[in-house]
C-alpha cells in the first residue's frame, strides 16, 4: 500500500517527535481527474492501497493490496457539492461508497503454471451510481508504452507508512524506462519482462499506499502501480502491464455478472 510523493528532501518533524518525514511537493492535485481512484483498506489493519472503478460493478488493483477482508472507499475524489454528500450520508446511500468485500469477490490473476500475478479484480457487493467517473481499458490487443512515453500516476499523499495522509489526491508525471534486474513486484507473485513495465523521473517517487493505484497512457488504464515501498518511497515505480492481462480482466467480468 503506497502513497504518491514527489519528495525533493527530507526535513526535520521536530525534537518531539525524533522523526524524518518526507515532504510532499512537486505534485499538484488532481482537481477533478481521477474521479474513478478507489481507496482498498484492510479491516485487519496495515495495508492501504489504491484502485480505479472500471464500471458500476468492479474495480481492478493489486493483488497484495486485498487476499483478506477490505474495506473499499468509491467516489473518494468525487466533486459531487459537498451538500450532495451530506444529504447522501443522511439517505443512508453512503453505504453503497464505502462497502466490505470479503475474499469470494476478489479475483487474482493466476497463470497456466498457478503462479498468482499481483494484480486482482474486486466484484462489488452494490452497484455504483452511473454517474460516478470510471476509467476506460485499453483496447484487446493493445501494447504497452513504449520507453520515454509520459504516462500519469496519482494518490492519495501518505507521508510514510501509518503518517497522515493528504487532504487531495495528488497526481504527477512520469517517464517509461527499460525495467531493471531487482524491478518488479514482491517475490510473492510472477512477473517478467512481458508482465512488467517500469518508469522513472527525477523527483518522482511512489511511497506507502500507491500500491494498485491506475497508470494513465493517452487517458487510458495502460498500467496499476504494484512497487510496495513501507519505510521509504522509491524513484523507479514498477507497473503491470494493463494489456497483457486485458483478455483476462474482460473473460472474469462476464464469467461473473
Amino acid at each position: 500500500m503506497m502513497k504518491l510523493c514527489l519528495v525533493l528532501g527530507l526535513v526535520f518533524a521536530g525534537a518531539a517527535l525524533g522523526s524524518i518525514e518526507k515532504r510532499i511537493v512537486g505534485s499538484k492535485t488532481c482537481g477533478t481527474e481521477r474521479q474513478y481512484h478507489v481507496e482498498i483498506m484492510s479491516l485487519q489493519g496495515g495495508k492501504s492501497c489504491g484502485g480505479s472503478l472500471l464500471n458500476t460493478r468492479w474495480v481492478l488493483t493489486a493483488s497484495h493490496c486485498a487476499e483478506q477482508m477490505v474495506k473499499v472507499k468509491l467516489a473518494v475524489n468525487s466533486d459531487l457539492p459537498m451538500y450532495k454528500k451530506i444529504w447522501s450520508f443522511l439517505k443512508g446511500s453512503s453505504k453503497v461508497t464505502e462497502q466490505d468485500i470479503n475474499t469470494k469477490q476478489q479475483f487474482t490473476y493466476k497463470g497456466e503454471d498457478g503462479k498468482a500475478h499481483d494484480i486482482m479484480l474486486i466484484k462489488l457487493n452494490q452497484d455504483m451510481s452511473a454517474k460516478v467517473p470510471t476509467i476506460q481499458l485499453p483496447p484487446e490487443g493493445c501494447t504497452k508504452p513504449e520507453e520515454s512515453k509520459q504516462v500519469q500516476i496519482g494518490g492519495w499523499g501518505a507521508k510514510k507508512a501509518g503518517g497522515t495522509a493528504a487532504n487531495s489526491l495528488k497526481c504527477a508525471s512520469t517517464e517509461i524506462i527499460k525495467c531493471g534486474e531487482n524491478d518488479k513486484p514482491n517475490s510473492n507473485y510472477f512477473s517478467d519482462e512481458t508482465t512488467t513495465m517500469c518508469a522513472f523521473k527525477s523527483g518522482v517517487e511512489t511511497c506507502f499506499g500507491d500500491a494498485g493505484s491506475a497508470v494513465e497512457y493517452k487517458n487510458l488504464l495502460h498500467g496499476i502501480i504494484v512497487s510496495n515501498p513501507v519505510d521509504t518511497c522509491v524513484s523507479t515505480v514498477v507497473m503491470l502491464d494493463i494489456c497483457y492481462y486485458r483478455k483476462w480482466i474482460q473473460e472474469t467480468i462476464r464469467a461473473n455478472p
